[in-house]
């Protein structure tokens, strides 16, 4: 049986399981998502933007899924006792797929800013879910069409026109269980018209020895001359895989900042499909990855100026060390009319090992003249001659390597304007390159 088949039909044989278990915004979409996976084949390795990346193969264990809604055992606290960031935020949870908040995390949001469960939401207010669910994600794409089938809960994020919230808002993704598990999740965000906020989602993995797979789906609506700023810091583990697709669209005059940050994973392919709908809009992309081990991680972007006089920056950065793998395809397209359109894109990477292994694919397609496009891609090694000059400063040959990695990151890490994660990524940086090779939890400078 294909890795494809085996959900389909349990879909066919549990909708009715899958739907009382959610709500019905969530679950007038499921036809769609059905009908379209039916002529669906999953890519495999190789295919088209598929390099280094089997959805396939990542698709195919036998993972249980909660579509039942039973309550899991997690303690939350295990996931604290390290190195998350911990900011001064509001603080929500989702463990596995289902959504759970900290005690007092509504309370401490501000006037206009709603948080929680994206189903609880379309209960309660299904106009308001229907007006942006499913708006922007693409179910040609399997992985959203997936996603759409089983998705039964999430997380919502709306902060209404004009209000600016201070504090960021924090988001922690936790998977736990006793037998493998496939979380499907859900994310929809709304920043309306020059509304401001800051959303750090963190994905971590409680038990090292079971196979995890978390399956998401991210929309995120920008609205006219709002800031949005999205961190995504995944700290998992070699048995957890992770297939995420984001879709943001961004009105005028709107500033949207994207990172995502691997730091501890086992196999991981982000994809990030971006549309500017309205002139003078700004988007910064960014991405790293700090592969060691047999970890895998692949990449594919596809930034859409589809409107005159926007700007977009994106830089994507990987180590890769020992038979580790990376791929990345970003791909800018510039719509006929889209004049004095902006984009940059830069790929950068540093194989460390005879076996590991990156592909790499910056793309342009521009149907304008009146525009300022670049992109460009590097893969190498650390500069032999920077070695050689701090080796004559007494440094050895380990510190060496150690601080011209962080230094090949530095520039993705300073690009982040939360003070706190910036300064804690740094840490976590550094001891992620010193050699640290599980992560929180078994952090052996938990408590501290």
């Amino acid at each position: 049986m294909g890795a494809l088949k085996q959900y389909i039909d349990l879909y066919r044989e549990h909708r009715s399981l899958i739907d009382s278990n959610s709500a019905s915004p969530l679950n007038a979409l499921r036809q769609v998502a059905y009908r379209s996976l039916q002529d669906m084949r999953l890519p495999a390795e190789g295919d088209d933007n598929y390099e280094n990346c089997d959805l396939e193969a990542m698709l195919a264990p036998d993972y249980g899924l909660n579509i039942a809604r039973v309550d899991i055992d997690v303690n939350p606290q295990a996931t604290f006792r390290c190195d998350v960031p911990m900011l001064t935020s509001s603080l929500f949870m989702l463990v596995n797929d289902t959504f759970a908040a900290a005690e007092g995390a509504v309370e401490s949001l501000p006037d206009g800013v709603e948080a929680g469960s994206l189903r609880r939401l379309a209960i309660e207010n299904p106009d308001e879910v229907c007006a942006y669910y499913g708006k922007l994600a693409d179910m040609a794409n399997p992985v959203t069409a997936l996603d759409t089938l089983l998705a039964q809960d999430g997380f919502y994020l709306r902060i209404r026109k004009g209000v600016k919230v201070d504090k960021p808002i924090q988001l922690v993704n936790i998977l736990e269980n006793g037998m493998p598990l496939m979380a499907v999740r859900r994310m929809l965000v709304i920043v309306e018209d020059e509304a401001e906020a800051k959303l750090l989602v963190c994905d971590h993995t409680q038990n090292p020895d079971m196979n995890f797979l978390s399956l998401e789906t991210v929309e995120i609506f920008v609205g006219s001359n709002a800031r949005f700023d999205y961190y995504n810091l995944e700290e998992s583990t070699e048995k957890t895989t992770r297939i995420s697709a984001l879709y943001l669209r961004q009105e005028a005059g709107s500033n949207v900042s994207i990172d995502g940050l691997t730091l501890f994973n086992g196999t991981t392919r982000n994809e990030y499909y971006t549309l500017f709908a309205g002139e003078d809009a700004e988007l910064h992309l960014y991405g790293m990855g700090i592969e060691d081990a047999s970890r895998k991680v692949s990449t594919y972007s596809r930034i859409d100026h589809a409107v005159p006089r926007c700007r977009s920056n994106e830089l994507f950065k990987y180590t890769l060390d020992d038979n580790a793998r990376g791929a990345f395809t970003g791909r800018i397209h510039v719509a006929p009319g889209a004049v004095k359109t902006e984009a940059f894109q830069s790929n950068r990477n540093l194989v460390g090992s005879d076996d590991a292994r990156m592909t790499s694919r910056p793309e342009l397609e521009i149907y304008n003249d009146d525009v300022k496009c670049s992109h460009g891609t590097a893969i190498g090694q650390l500069n032999e001659m920077q070695m050689f000059y701090m080796r004559t400063r007494g440094l050895d040959e380990p510190t060496a390597r150690l601080l011209l990695k962080q230094a090949f990151m530095a520039d993705i890490i300073d690009r982040i304007k939360v003070d706190a994660l910036r300064d804690r990524l740094r840490l976590m940086t550094e001891r992620r390159f010193a050699g640290e090779s599980s992560a929180c939890a078994s952090c052996a400078r938990c408590g501290k």
